[in-house]
């Protein structure tokens, strides 16, 4: 040992450089395996924090949205009568909506199931899918057949009020008092008896296309977010009042947690200072919000001593809920007035939102491949890649089948939508969309750099003063 580096040393004090982790081997030693530590955990890492991006079928889904869809619609005339269905086929395949091909046949027209039969009478007439009306004038025979057949094409302004198409729906009625405590105010309704003899007519026709699940409820206080208006008869609701009507903030209107769309059916009782309540202008006193539901105004007699929505009323009311139903779900006027949608109705908005949902579908499908390969950091897992192509299995065989069985059809574009719609709007994919590139960095930089600086300079300083070692030993 060095005598000076001796004295330098304070008695009773080891000399650091016999310290066993001071040898230059256990340092050296310590500071590899942090770094084979890292490097072994660097496969971890990237496969822990990598996005999962499955393959998508895009070549399958620009071949789907591209193909045309066409739904025949089978007319025939009894009577043999070649000029007449010339004529009466060119002029509905200058009026029906694209997606549609009317043939119109004349003869025997068989007993097909798809076949909808025309034949000449004084007046108009529906039964099933035989029609009775004039054949005097082309123009009218054609209005009325397209009325049937497709009567989005000629109700363009009704269409607002549509609801949008889902497999199910909720419909949430509701009893609303403005003010119970007034004294006028309706305690109870026979809720079940309304809807078994005015809405379960109407939904069972339209089970072949919806699901409804039913909720009710009555609520004492439920005030309005305006003032209303005097008149000389009482109260009014202007056309601007509709609008702002539903006070959403203090109203609550559903009470099922799902995420099936809902349709609303109030019923509406203003407290005793404000009877009788009346839409100005109009002779009725309820009134449709467009893909939202309906209202009903119900003003209690001046001497009202029960609390039980009486049989006349509760009638009433359920009669509005159930035209207005039919209006949000699809209406149109028919030849045969029976208060339910008559068979060419019901084939119509089948085809209607056959064509709905395909469309739907291909923009959903279209719209998906494009934002996956716009965002890179978004995640396609596999039930994600499954539901792609689930709608597009479902897609071609509504192609396959649109020539030969409407239902089935009906069936196959609604599954292609339901699953197109659950891919595009997954969860799953959600949670790295707004984590970009640039935010790893910004995470990652302060928590690594602090304790990979020191190894990366002990490391470059070991290895210099090892290759200054083997320069003195030669």
């Amino acid at each position: 040992m060095d005598p000076q580096n001796d004295l330098a040393i304070p008695s009773g004090l080891r000399n650091p450089a016999d310290l066993f982790f001071q040898k230059e081997t256990i340092r050296r030693t310590i500071i590899a395996s942090y770094w084979i530590t890292i490097l072994l955990a660097l496969p971890l890492w990237w496969h822990t924090t990598s996005i999962e991006r499955l393959p998508l079928p895009e070549a399958r889904v620009y071949h789907q949205v591209d193909k045309p869809i066409s739904i025949p619609v089978r007319l025939c005339l009894p009577q043999s009568n070649t000029d007449l269905s010339s004529r009466l086929q060119g002029a509905l395949s200058a009026r029906v909506p694209k997606g549609l091909e009317v043939v119109v046949e004349s003869g025997n027209c068989g007993t097909e199931k798809d076949t909808y039969v025309v034949s000449p009478g004084p007046k108009k007439i529906v039964r099933g899918r035989h029609l009775t009306t004039p054949f005097d004038d082309l123009e009218g025979l054609t209005q009325t057949i397209v009325s049937l057949v497709a009567p989005s094409d000629v109700e363009q302004e009704k269409q607002t009020r549509v609801a949008q198409f889902a497999s199910r729906y909720r419909l949430a009625f509701s009893l609303l008092n403005e003010d119970a405590s007034s004294g006028n105010g309706v305690m109870s309704w026979d809720v079940q008896k309304g809807i078994h003899q005015q809405i379960q007519p109407l939904l069972d026709v339209l089970k072949p296309l919806h699901n409804f699940t039913i909720e009710s409820q009555v609520q004492f206080y439920a005030p309005l977010e305006f003032d209303l208006r005097p008149t000389d008869s009482g109260f009014g609701l202007s056309y601007e009042d509709l609008t702002v009507f539903i006070n959403s903030a203090e109203w609550t209107l559903s009470s099922s947690a799902s995420n099936d769309p809902v349709l609303h059916f109030i019923l509406f009782v203003p407290s005793a200072s404000h009877t009788p309540l009346r839409i100005i202008d109009s002779k009725s006193s309820a009134f449709i919000l467009p893909q939202w539901g309906g209202v009903s105004i119900y003003n209690t007699p001046s001497i009202w001593s029960t609390q039980q929505l009486s049989d006349r009323g509760l009638q009433r009311a359920f009669s509005t809920f159930s035209t207005q139903l039919s209006y949000t779900t699809w209406h149109s006027s028919s030849p045969e007035d029976t208060g339910l949608i008559s068979q060419w109705q019901l084939d119509a908005l089948i085809r209607r939102r056959m064509l709905e949902t395909a469309k739907g579908t291909r923009d959903t499908l279209r719209s998906f491949i494009k934002l996956a390969n716009q965002l890179e950091n978004m995640p396609v897992r596999e039930d994600v890649r499954n539901d792609i192509e689930g709608s597009l299995d479902a897609l071609e065989k509504l192609y396959n089948s649109a020539s030969t069985s409407l239902s089935q059809s009906f069936a196959y574009s609604a599954e292609a939508f339901n699953l197109a719609s659950r891919a595009f709007f997954n969860p799953g994919m959600l949670a790295l969309l707004y984590f970009p590139t640039e935010h790893k960095y910004a995470v990652y930089a302060p928590l690594f750099a602090s304790g990979l600086v020191p190894l990366f300079v002990s490391a470059l300083r070991e290895l210099k003063a090892w290759k200054q070692q083997r320069a003195q030993s030669r």
